[in-house]
């Protein structure tokens, strides 16, 4: 894949080149500020971009600001954001911007390479990556509204495993539960949430989208 990597750290940063490129991964920009990854998301039209939230000069919203902005030109533009804290605003953000292929990881959850570039891949292939603590708290602050509280106990876990791009299969064996049960509770989520079938959309993705922008 061809990436955009935006990241003020330079061992950090640096390291993440090496890590993609020993998987056979380009990594087409290597940038430390919004400015920059702004004009390398334009120039280069990535497969995914890799951001850090908190960029130069003022390290508080600089790299979503940069990839919000992109994705209103590429609605279809990969982003892959890394953080060091949950903040909820800024996912919820970049979730209900549209669009599809988005993630939310905590630098400090990251325990391993292939789970790294899985959660890349996932976002790459238009899917969702989310850190289980970062959907944790994004529920609990949709925890009053009335869609999100049509949904049972089993069906907001689900939810969440959804977010995180887990299979059907995967989602079965964290909950212990067939995927048959799996499926039923999907169904069910997507009637609560609105989502009809469609011939183009992927109802997965909607409905993670759906779910927070209620």
């Amino acid at each position: 894949m061809r990436i955009v990597l935006a990241e003020d750290h330079f061992l950090l940063r640096d390291g993440l080149i090496r890590l993609l490129g020993a998987y056979g991964h380009d990594v087409v920009a290597a940038v430390d500020n919004g400015t920059d990854l702004l004009e390398a998301l334009g120039r280069e039209q990535p497969d995914v971009a890799v951001v850090d939230v908190r960029l130069p000069p003022n390290f508080t919203d600089e790299g979503l600001r940069a990839v919000l902005a992109a994705r209103k030109e590429n609605p279809d533009l990969a982003v892959l954001l890394l953080s060091q804290y949950v903040e909820p605003l800024y996912a919820r953000e970049l979730l209900t911007s549209g669009g599809r292929g988005v993630g939310y990881m905590l630098k400090d959850r990251v325990t391993n390479g292939a789970q790294f570039l899985d959660s890349i891949q996932r976002v790459a292939a238009g899917g969702t990556a989310m850190d289980p603590e970062v959907i944790s708290q994004l529920l609990v602050r949709k925890e009053r509204d009335e869609a999100v509280g049509s949904l049972t106990e089993r069906e907001r876990e689900v939810l969440e495993l959804l977010a995180q791009g887990r299979s059907n299969a995967g989602i079965a064996a964290a909950l212990f539960v067939t995927e048959k049960a799996v499926a039923k509770h999907i169904g069910n989520i997507f009637t609560k949430l609105g989502l009809l079938p469609t011939d183009g959309d992927n109802r997965r993705v909607l409905a993670v989208l759906t779910y927070l922008d209620q």
